[in-house]
């Protein structure tokens, strides 16, 4: 833990800096500018591309949102077909740890942040959103899009990888990340730097403090005490 502060405390400068950076200048400064250029980007490619409108409108559908979750999934199904019983159950562990990690960090994010700003769809007139052009159920709206939870959960997945798992499977989680997380930026629901900054100044303060410290493997073991059949060697698939 002592070697490791200095580093925590730089990771949290960081993400203070960071959201600071959009939080203090007058209009969000040039995040605006920046998240005003992607949206505008992107909605006009709605009605300039048939293909790339279908596109938006499926990838941020709720069932799409399941498809994340799955894709998470079998990246850890990965690790434990290769596990035995014992490895098994700690990889569950991690997994239920992961989940009340997001779930903690995401609600203190969305509580102590003193923000809340409607998504570009909402924000800026005589735009054009996926909902009216197409008939289909999909999110290209949200009255308070600040954080970005979508992008946050998925970066919090992508951090246990690292820590768990290693560099190769980080990889690997970030291109989920991006699959994922940026079809809310493309479609309007979310601006740019509601995940650029919201999510990711969230994850560089509150994340450290689980996964750089001994906090983290603390639960995990405590998980891995309370789940059944610890002895038992499965099958392989």
């Amino acid at each position: 833990m002592k070697n490791r502060l200095p580093l925590i405390l730089l990771l949290n400068i960081a993400g203070l800096a960071l959201f600071l950076s959009w939080y203090l200048p007058a209009n969000h400064g040039a995040w605006f500018t920046l998240d005003s250029a992607i949206f505008h980007f992107f909605n006009h490619l709605l009605v300039e591309s048939r293909a790339f409108l279908w596109l938006v409108a499926i990838t941020n559908n709720r069932g799409f949102d399941a498809c994340s979750l799955v894709a998470m999934g079998c990246v850890m199904l990965a690790f434990w077909l290769k596990a035995d019983g014992a490895g098994r159950q700690r990889i569950v562990a991690i997994g239920l740890t992961m989940l009340l990690t997001a779930l903690i960090v995401n609600q203190l994010a969305q509580h102590l942040y003193p923000v809340k700003r409607a998504s570009p769809t909402l924000y800026f007139s005589d735009i054009w959103r996926v909902s009216e052009l197409l008939d289909i159920s999909t999110k290209d709206a949200s009255k308070d899009s600040f954080p970005g939870d979508h992008g946050m959960m998925l970066l919090i997945f992508s951090a246990f990888m690292w820590r768990y798992f290693g560099g190769k499977t980080f990889a690997v989680a970030l291109i989920i990340f991006v699959v994922f997380a940026f079809p809310r930026v493309m479609i309007g629901a979310h601006w740019f730097s509601d995940i650029a900054v919201g999510s990711l100044s969230a994850v560089l303060i509150g994340l450290p403090w689980i996964l750089l410290t001994s906090l983290s493997d603390k639960v995990i073991s405590r998980f891995n005490h309370y789940l059944p059949n610890k002895n038992i060697q499965f099958n392989n698939i």
